[in-house]
């Protein structure tokens, strides 16, 4: 073995950070209620503790496990592992299975599994060594492209895995817990309105309903609301619900209901579809209540993803589409407007989410429809800059999973938007806004060279000539010299 070789069993500590605020993994495991107060956390590999500190703060239960840092630790089972940025520091390939495999053996509920990425390579300065790089402090980094961090958890753990956002993978024990994962990144839960009574409760009941479209099924029902109406027949209920509700409400839900359930249906096939018991029990019902079975519903899905295929008809629903902007490559979105681009869109945003995971950070998506590929933008002040900045870009191609990140951060002259209404649905509180701001600058001539004014520098100058200059979203005249 290699000075080099023996130096990293005891200087691969030197890859643990201090960190300020909870990791970006443990953040995103919060955001999709992976992490919840009662549930028990282990952090293997936790380095200097910063996450179980912080996850401690949180009332989460957490303990940490780390060779150098916390020996001592006693590993025990816990509802969710955390495999922060461990995978890639190991340079022993059979050792880096194996801690991989001990976590997954000690996970509970999700193996939370992170590491760093192949677009961090200006970052890590060093020599090739093995399958990474040998940096100047003696440690090791083995940087993950997207698809072969998820390749890899799968292959150890033998489990279908979710990309959670760029370098993050969710490994679940069950798959009832995964498919209830993917169900709410798609179908948000209905929240119950709250009930203290008889009357109040079936007033819960109606808006489930109305948003829904259809009735609940029992199991559906909280505890609470279930044992204020223990005194009513099921039948009885179901009349006071249909008297109540507005059924031209239920009949628009049951269409977004029907289109979502295709949506889930068709994102669950890209990963592999399951048995109908496997599904979350709210899906169960929805199928039950708008398609003749499960099969046609799988059909229906299964068409749709075929769909994605075909070029003509994904240009013609991004033209048909009633939110974004269409340019001659591609539609963009907001994110506020996602949810009301046609379905086969949706569809299409949600497979590259899951293949390479949406970062946590960004402002518009950006649907190629020549070829298939699907960008995040970044633009951090998209509300309070009448014409904000790019920060970063993360793209995935479809056809090959090979991800991108480009990030603008020290760039002198930024690309910029404008028109920030085209981006949002027509009813977006702030479109009527921007729609005024727009037709003012059109107005003023500062759209007649539509090829300067796409960066920083090129819109100043554009400003300049016209002798315009703005004042939040207000264009107003230049002040003279």
């Amino acid at each position: 073995m290699s000075v080099v070789q023996k130096a990293w069993s005891s200087d691969r500590r030197l890859t643990a950070i201090s960190r300020a605020s909870v990791s970006v993994p443990a953040r995103q495991a919060m955001i999709d209620k992976q992490v919840v107060a009662g549930c028990t956390v282990l952090d293997y590999g936790c380095g200097r503790g910063g996450d179980v500190r912080a996850l401690q703060q949180l009332n989460v239960q957490t303990v940490g496990w780390d060779p150098f840092y916390q020996p001592c630790t006693t590993l025990e089972s816990a509802d969710v592992v955390l495999l922060t940025y461990v995978l890639n520091v190991i340079e022993d390939p059979h050792e880096r299975r194996k801690a991989l495999k001990e976590a997954w053996d000690l996970t509970g509920k999700v193996l939370v599994a992170s590491a760093r990425l192949t677009w961090e390579k200006s970052k890590v300065r060093g020599e090739a060594f093995g399958d990474g790089l040998l940096t100047s402090r003696h440690t090791f980094q083995h940087l993950y492209a997207t698809g072969e961090l998820r390749s890899y958890v799968e292959a150890v753990t033998g489990v279908r895995t979710v990309s959670a956002a760029p370098g993050i993978v969710y490994a679940f024990k069950d798959e009832t817990e995964r498919l209830r994962f993917l169900a709410q990144r798609i179908i948000p839960d209905t929240e119950w309105l709250a009930s203290g009574d008889t009357t109040s409760a079936i007033a819960a009941v109606v808006d489930h309903a109305e948003r829904r479209g259809r009735l609940p099924r029992m199991e559906e029902v909280p505890q609470p609301v279930a044992e204020l109406l223990g005194h009513l027949r099921p039948n009885e209920v179901r009349r006071l619900v249909r008297d109540s509700a507005d059924h031209v409400k239920m009949q628009e839900s049951s269409k977004r209901t029907t289109l979502n359930t295709l949506l889930f249906l068709g994102v669950e096939l890209f990963n592999g579809r399951s048995p109908f018991s496997s599904l979350p029990l709210s899906i169960q019902f929805d199928v039950r209540a708008f398609f003749a079975s499960y099969k046609e519903a799988c059909q229906r899905s299964d068409r749709l993803l075929l769909k994605l295929r075909d070029d003509g008809y994904i240009r013609g629903a991004m033209n048909a589409s009633a939110v974004g902007k269409m340019t001659p490559s591609a539609l963009y979105v907001h994110r506020r407007a996602l949810d009301r681009m046609p379905t086969v869109l949706r569809l299409y945003e949600h497979c590259a989410s899951i293949a390479a995971g949406r970062p946590q950070a960004w402002t518009l998506a950006k649907l190629r429809h020549q070829g298939r590929a699907v960008s995040w933008l970044d633009y951090p002040d998209f509300d309070s800059d009448p014409h904000p900045r790019i920060l970063t870009s993360y793209q995935v191609e479809l056809k090959t999973l090979e991800t991108s990140h480009t990030s603008y951060a020290d760039s002198k002259n930024r690309p910029l938007l404008h028109r920030k209404h085209e981006f949002l649905s027509r009813d977006d509180p702030d479109a009527d806004r921007y729609r005024r701001l727009t037709a003012a600058e059109v107005r003023a001539g500062l759209y007649e060279h539509p090829h300067l004014i796409g960066t920083e520098g090129g819109w100043e100058a554009e400003l300049i000539r016209c002798g315009r200059a703005l004042r939040g979203h207000r264009l107003v005249r230049r002040p003279a010299d």
